[in-house]
């Protein structure tokens, strides 16, 4: 509704107060607005992101974006669509091709997700998109709620729990008059160095300062122009260029497909960046890419990688935290940012299920009991993918024009594509979060296929995203999906469904029920019936409806088995 710098009442009451714009407050934002729930929205910052950031949306990601209707907005940003979205590494971008992964371009992944099976069976592809095009949308999608007050260059000073509902004090970034605000509940969604994480006294668990020869320590970040850089490749496009030799290590990803680009450079022992200039910048681009050419430079940073930290605590009384405030990862394949927006995924729906007062406050408690062991599990496998690229160990002969530089390259080769398929082929990563042992989960107690990160197998048992299949008429199932509570009565012959319809009504909770009778979805999810959660996750599935009432208090948190 507002993007404003504007003097406001002298007090600003509010459902949720959320601290910080990137994609995990922008999505809580979203979410909410969805369902009626007000938010204020502040970030210190003037605007979205500048910066590129992160630059993978994962098709869970994308999934959620379909469910709120703007994932073909997202999927036509970024890259043109014919841009090759590929992963490849060189020597030096200008040099030797070591390893490359091939991945459909935009224009191709929406027409070969609708014939693709197994662990890759989805209603999205994955897209390649610059964070600060995604914020953008986002931006544009919370504002365009009434129930969003959506502020850029407001700063949250300070907040006090009070137990029946929050306080706090905000004020425009550039100066001016302090506003107080009333609200019920406050989400930290302000990033790494989260002010709110810190006034909680909340620590972090898991390790910092992991070193390696790549991704792990401090890397130089440079956001540039070079629309002279593919008339120096000697091979075809990418959408990622990594450089694997003994002086640089380096990434690099395309920002708009034409002339920009997000680069990173490992620091080696004994530099400083800290007062490096523009000339610096070009210089260590230069070293990646192995000739010189124009560059225009548009900013530069620093950053620490080696992280794989989750906070101890992601609540405390009435204030939650979120995102990069919850967890920090090593940005190889990509999982901070899709972590950060599931988890607004997941308490969004919370919250708005408690504020309008169809759950009790104990369901909140679900959110840090099912977001942290997941963020767990993330920062475990990017750790994982971190150490496959980052120790293995460039030789000097690497670069040699002769046979023993011929045969460092084909050891380099090996490497690096089995590493490529590990951090880029990562269905397992992104489809196998689980939320078993969750209060609010009725689990089944069926077997469940392994976690492995190139390999997702489906299952409907109760704790996880359902399982997906393309229906003849060309829809996704998970387009049939209601927008809260779903309950799926699957094949010829599927159970009454009376019951469930009302003990919802009874509970207020807005459930639709979808009658598919294809044997095949019922031989998908072993089972007639399953009860799908506002965030698309499996609360329950089963043979009849003889125990409705009970299922859907333990979902929304009234009672527990």
């Amino acid at each position: 509704m507002t993007d404003s710098s504007s003097l406001a009442p002298s007090k600003i009451t509010t459902d949720v107060l959320i601290a910080g714009g990137g994609p995990c407050g922008l999505m809580l934002a979203i979410e909410l607005g969805r369902r009626g729930i007000r938010s204020l929205l502040v970030d210190a910052k003037p605007s979205t992101a500048f910066n590129p950031q992160a630059n993978a949306t994962q098709a869970r990601t994308m999934e959620h974006f379909r469910r709120l209707g703007f994932a073909n907005e997202v999927r036509v940003q970024g890259l043109p669509p014919d841009h090759p979205t590929d992963i490849a590494y060189f020597t030096r971008y200008a040099q030797h091709e070591l390893a490359r992964i091939r991945l459909p371009t935009a224009a191709e992944a929406t027409v070969k997700i609708k014939s693709m099976t197994g662990s890759w069976s989805a209603a999205e592809l994955p897209h390649r998109v610059s964070q600060k095009f995604v914020e953008q949308t986002l931006r544009r999608h919370a504002q365009a709620s009434p129930c969003a007050d959506v502020r850029y260059g407001w700063t949250l000073e300070r907040f006090h729990d009070h137990g029946d509902s929050v306080s706090a004090t905000v004020r425009p970034t550039e100066g001016g008059p302090a506003q107080e605000v009333s609200a019920r509940y406050l989400v930290g969604a302000d990033g790494a160095r989260s002010l709110v994480r810190r006034e909680l006294g909340i620590e972090w668990g898991g390790v910092t300062g992991i070193q390696r020869e790549f991704m792990g320590g401090k890397m130089f970040a440079v956001y540039l122009r070079a629309p002279g850089f593919t008339s120096v490749l000697r091979h075809p496009k990418a959408w990622m260029y990594v450089a694997v030799n003994h002086r640089r290590r380096a990434f690099m990803a395309s920002v708009d497909g034409m002339a920009e680009y997000a680069f990173h450079a490992a620091l080696k022992p004994g530099e400083d960046s800290e007062h490096w200039t523009h000339e610096d910048a070009r210089r260590v681009f230069e070293e990646a890419v192995g000739v010189e050419l124009p560059v225009e430079i548009l900013s530069t940073g620093t950053w620490l990688a080696g992280h794989a930290l989750v906070a101890q605590r992601f609540q405390q009384g009435r204030v939650f935290i979120a995102g990069d405030a919850a967890h920090l990862f090593t940005p190889t394949g990509g999982l901070g940012y899709n972590t950060a927006v599931e988890d607004a995924v997941n308490l969004a729906w919370k919250l708005a299920s408690v504020i309008r007062g169809k759950a009790p406050e104990g369901l909140l408690d679900s959110y840090e009991i099912e977001r942290k062991r997941v963020a767990e599990r993330n920062t475990g496998f990017a750790r994982r993918f971190a150490d496959s690229v980052g120790l293995f160990k460039a030789q000097p002969e690497l670069e040699e024009e002769s046979e023993r530089g011929e045969a460092e390259r084909r050891l380099a080769a090996q490497h690096l594509d089995e590493h490529a398929r590990l951090e880029f082929n990562i269905p397992g990563v992104t489809f196998g979060g689980r939320y078993d042992g969750s209060p609010i989960i009725a689990g089944d107690g069926a077997a469940l296929p392994p976690d492995e990160p190139n390999n997702y197998v489906h299952t409907a048992s109760p704790g996880g995203r359902p399982p997906h299949m393309w229906l003849d008429d060309g829809r996704s199932l998970f387009d049939l999906f209601h927008s809260e509570w779903t309950l799926l009565a699957l094949g010829p012959d599927a159970p009454a469904t009376d019951s469930f319809e009302a003990a919802a009504r009874d509970a207020g909770m807005d459930l639709r029920v979808v009658h598919l009778p294809q044997a095949a979805l019922l031989e998908l999810y072993e089972a007639p019936l399953a009860l799908i959660r506002p965030d698309q996750i499996v609360a329950w599935r089963g043979a009849t409806d003889h125990e409705a009432t009970a299922v859907l208090s333990r979902v929304i948190g009234r009672a527990t088995a």
